[in-house]
């Protein structure tokens, strides 16, 4: 019987071919850092400007630094799926049930009389029992996507209700608190004047970064959203490398969890939900095209200052957080026409030359 190429056949040239344009998108992508450079500068010399003598400090700066890693690590678990041609709407769901079981553990097992030693052993089966759920987790919805074909926005969607019930359901809608001083300094605490959470933050993008732009698995990602079925094609096991996608997004979740527990020592089923939209909203505007298949960390680093910045700018100026949303929206609208009108210009020179 004849019957056509088996999916998992290998085609070098065409896995060449999808490789050689990822290369030609990530060199392209150095348009979109440069516009985010030359906008970061100019909204911080108009904060300057309004306010000589106060913006311009080592107190706005570390500001910054403390706010960053939250939604950081959130925009890192949301980029990942995007890149692959998917979408994570389940990354806030996932931080504050992971959050809600280590924080838990530890309450219900540290006092004030616990010893040295118990209190550290509990920390660490918190923590290793909210890594493992967000491994669960992660799990249950790439195998769900992967195996069963169903849409990631489909499956994150069932995923991100049935845990923010179910995490309602368990702590009556109430919030958890206590605990022990050393996970309280995880977001609280600082070495020579950085935070914490911000060198762990900066360890983990640089991770990421390395794990997407250097190595094998970062390819296959990108070449799932650039093309699902000539990847497939070209040898690559794409279930795999789709589950893989979404437990990489829930553990960063965790982390997440882990910085947002410490920084309000508790942890709510109901923490942090503006946060889903923003971390879209920071991935574009650091560049990660939405469809898929091109994305590079360093705009997203580059993107989360640019609103941090403002959103320090616009508390200094004693101006309303809503208003601050409503700038991050026309940064986007901003840098997406500036790059618009880089990339016309160019078009016409090259035109001009041929």
């Amino acid at each position: 019987m004849n019957r056509g190429p088996e999916p998992e056949q290998a085609s070098p040239g065409l896995m060449t071919g999808q490789i050689n344009g990822i290369v030609s998108a990530l060199r392209k992508s150095s348009v979109n850092n440069s516009t985010l450079l030359i906008l970061w500068p100019l909204i911080i010399v108009t904060f300057t400007v309004l306010m000589p003598g106060q913006f311009l400090q080592t107190g706005t700066a570390q500001s910054i630094a403390f706010q960053l890693p939250e939604l950081g690590l959130l925009s890192l678990a949301m980029v990942i799926p995007l890149i692959s041609g998917g979408l994570n709407l389940a990354i806030i769901a996932t931080a504050n049930q992971t959050a809600l079981l280590m924080v838990w553990i530890m309450s219900a097992h540290i006092t004030a009389d616990t010893d040295p030693a118990a209190t550290w052993f509990w920390i660490v089966v918190a923590l290793g029992s909210g890594l493992a759920l967000s491994v669960a987790i992660g799990l249950s919805t790439g195998a769900l996507i992967a195996f069963g074909g169903v849409h990631p926005i489909l499956v994150t969607l069932g995923t991100m209700t049935f845990i923010g019930g179910l995490s309602v359901y368990l702590t009556r809608g109430k919030t958890l608190s206590g605990l022990p001083d050393a996970v309280v300094w995880i977001s609280n605490g600082t070495i020579a004047w950085v935070p914490v959470s911000f060198i762990i933050f900066c360890f983990v993008a640089f991770g990421i970064h390395i794990v997407m732009a250097r190595t094998a698995t970062g390819i296959r990602i990108h070449m799932i959203g650039s093309n699902l079925e000539a990847t497939r094609y070209s040898g690559v096991n794409t279930k795999q490398s789709l589950i893989l996608v979404y437990v990489i997004s829930s553990v960063l979740c965790w982390m997440a969890g882990v910085i947002m527990m410490a920084r309000f020592n508790s942890a709510g089923a109901d923490f942090a939900q503006s946060y889903l939209l923003i971390s879209v909203l920071a991935a574009i505007l650091g560049g990660v095209d939405p469809y898929g298949g091109f994305g590079r960390i360093s705009g997203l680093f580059l993107s989360l200052l640019i609103l941090q910045t403002v959103s320090s700018g616009f508390n200094l100026l004693g101006l309303s957080a809503q208003l601050a949303l409503a700038s991050w929206g026309a940064i986007l609208i901003l840098a997406i026409a500036i790059q618009r009108s880089v990339e016309w210009r160019r078009t016409n020179v090259d035109r001009a030359r041929r």
